[in-house]
């Protein structure tokens, strides 16, 4: 029988997490209220740098976003992890993934960029990873970053 963790199939994907990004202003990582964990927003951070600056439909490209979008996503579960001492199977659901996408006003391709932390939620969590959505166009994001993820779970 194949394990089915979320551990496991990060593993699968070749997806080790990162040690959490601190937050650098008044706020905190994550904060936990009876089975509900929120994540503050999360940033394309690589190894410590930006994986996408700038504007999608200037600079940034769709597929450069989508990558930038999914790093997110590997930053929000890194969250998750270490607000949970590391056990991914107490999350119950993803309950709901907003994403902030900076774009020049013209840019109408949000959902696509968007789906690479979609994609993964699933990846990762399988069916538990469906969740509802929101996904906007900003003008501006912190450092210049191209796109922003921030999650809602359901955790036991």
């Amino acid at each position: 029988m194949t394990e089915t963790t979320p551990a496991a199939r990060l593993a699968d994907l070749g997806i080790t997490l990162p040690t959490p990004a601190v937050p650098v202003a008044n706020y905190v990582a994550t904060v936990r209220t009876g089975s509900t964990l929120v994540v503050s927003g999360q940033l394309p951070l690589v190894d410590g740098a930006l994986l996408a600056t700038g504007k999608l439909g200037g600079a940034v490209d769709v597929e450069t976003g989508v990558a930038a979008a999914r790093a997110c996503m590997i930053n929000v579960i890194a969250q998750v992890a270490a607000a949970l001492d590391g056990d991914l199977t107490r999350v119950r659901r993803v309950v709901r993934l907003g994403g902030f996408i900076a774009c020049t006003p013209d840019f109408t391709t949000h959902a696509a960029v968007m789906n690479g932390a979609s994609d993964l939620a699933v990846a990762v969590f399988g069916d538990a990873g469906k969740h509802a959505r929101s996904t906007i166009g900003v003008p501006s994001l912190p450092l210049d970053a191209a796109v922003e993820v921030e999650g809602l779970f359901e955790i036991d």
